[in-house]
């Protein structure tokens, strides 16, 4: 596989000058390109935070935002400054969340937050807006990163067993996609209306949809994080199973978060925050202030994306 003959010496060059603190470090993307639609121009406003948290001693989250190479987010920006950059036309956002230990963990999302973007760019031409091609491609390179994945897993001994969870969205000129593997999860919020994007692949919401337990049950279930669908998993091999696929409009708000955020911060306060908070950095802070106080015990990711118009 591609990845396999140079993946120590990435892996090396991208974590072996870490520091060992992990403070809290935010990144802030004001500036975005802007989406034709009709009947006007839209433009996308990005604030993303990811922090190990209370717990744990490795963040083993990654993220993707366009024109910026992944980070690791334990390591300071020494200037304190949040950047600003223009995006590129993928328009793809993803948030990773790793299983597998410390470096099992780590390397498999950022397997994933670097590899999708660059399997999708092969596979959809900037101008494609055809439905049906939009999500083959993503399909595609999102069964392709899962082959690199369960390659590096039985290649490396270090790496055995690893595997990420991922939600992504993919705006388009007229359209987002939205699909996820795991337990990481996408939300929209509308007209003050909070919709749920994504499904979790637990065994827990696995028996809710079978009809072996209530809803009442699900959230302190003992399968309730134990993934039964992950990259990095045989059964993952054909992509994601389900998109949705959605119009986009000015004032649209899309939540994208690993589940130390929304597996400790209810759906009503998502909603609350991603309304009344208009700077997406400001409530991506907010929320995740929230999980922490919540006694969250994994690692915080949450990047909030907002559709306003073009003035």
């Amino acid at each position: 596989m591609a990845v396999l003959s140079s993946l120590k010496r990435w892996w090396q060059r991208t974590f072996g000058g870490r520091s060992g603190h992990d403070p809290e470090a935010t990144d802030e993307f004001a500036t975005l390109s802007s989406l034709t639609l009709d009947p006007g121009r839209l433009r996308l406003k990005v604030g993303v935070v990811s922090v190990r948290g209370n717990y744990r001693e490795h963040n083993e989250d990654n993220y993707f935002v366009p024109g910026r190479r992944p980070v690791r987010h334990d390591v300071l920006n020494e200037s304190g400054d949040h950047s600003t950059m223009t995006m590129e036309s993928s328009n793809l956002f993803i948030v990773a969340d790793g299983m597998g230990g410390q470096q099992g963990g780590e390397q498999a999302s950022l397997m994933a937050v670097e590899l999708i973007p660059r399997e999708v760019a092969k596979r959809l031409a900037p101008d494609q807006c055809e439905p049906r091609h939009v999500q083959e491609a993503i399909r595609e390179a999102v069964a392709h990163v899962n082959q690199e994945i369960l390659g590096s897993s039985g290649a490396i001994t270090e790496f055995s067993n690893m595997g990420t969870t991922v939600v992504l969205a993919q705006f388009r000129p007229d359209k987002v996609y939205v699909a996820g593997i795991g337990d990481s999860r996408a939300y929209r919020l509308r007209d003050g209306v909070l919709e749920r994007l994504t499904k979790d692949h637990s065994l827990a919401d696995a028996l809710l949809d079978a009809g072996t337990i209530t809803a009442e049950e699900l959230p302190n279930h003992k399968f309730k994080n134990v993934l039964y669908l992950y990259l990095g998993s045989k059964d993952a091999r054909g992509g994601p199973e389900d998109f949705r696929v959605m119009d986009v409009r000015s004032g649209d708000r899309f939540l994208m978060a690993s589940d130390g955020l929304t597996g400790v911060v209810a759906d009503v306060e998502l909603g609350r925050v991603l309304g009344g908070v208009d700077d997406p950095q400001e409530a991506a802070l907010v929320l995740k202030n929230l999980a922490l106080a919540n006694d969250s015990k994994d690692n915080v990711t949450c990047l909030i994306v907002h559709v306003v118009a073009q003035q």
